[in-house]
């Protein structure tokens, strides 16, 4: 049976979570590990590479690029993944977890694996219920 609702869920999970993996993981020790103070919250850093080697001007490029698709995208996510709770008609608890975990790198592949199995496990049970035709 297909699932359409489930389609555009995994494929935006996955789109985010690779993008949040990136540029978390990448992109922001490439921009920020350069010795100089980091959002105004840590004083200095590690000094990896210079400010302005092309490692930093690639990180810088990540953060800049893919933070703002990121962020554009995860509001995508959090539309097909609300859509999909209401079909499935999930728990709140359920739901906020499955929204939560796109912001959290790697964390965000355990949610779709979860959410996933718990459609296909509704999905698999529903037929068999349904199937049986009324005997009169």
């Amino acid at each position: 049976m297909k699932n359409s609702a489930l389609t555009r869920y995994r494929v935006m999970a996955t789109i985010v979570g690779v993008l949040l993996v990136v540029l978390i993981l990448i992109g922001v020790p490439l921009a920020n590990f350069d010795g100089t103070g980091m959002w105004g919250i840590f004083p200095s850093t590690p000094e990896i590479w210079a400010a302005g080697s092309s490692a930093h001007n690639l990180g810088e490029g990540i953060t800049e690029y893919l933070g703002v698709a990121h962020g554009w995208l995860y509001m995508i996510f959090l539309v097909t993944a609300f859509m999909l709770a209401r079909k499935e008609k999930w728990d709140m608890g359920f739901t906020v977890v499955t929204l939560l975990c796109g912001t959290i790198p790697v964390l965000s592949f355990w949610a779709e694996h979860r959410a996933t199995k718990r459609v296909r496990a509704a999905h698999a049970a529903a037929p068999q219920s349904a199937a049986k035709p009324a005997q009169r």
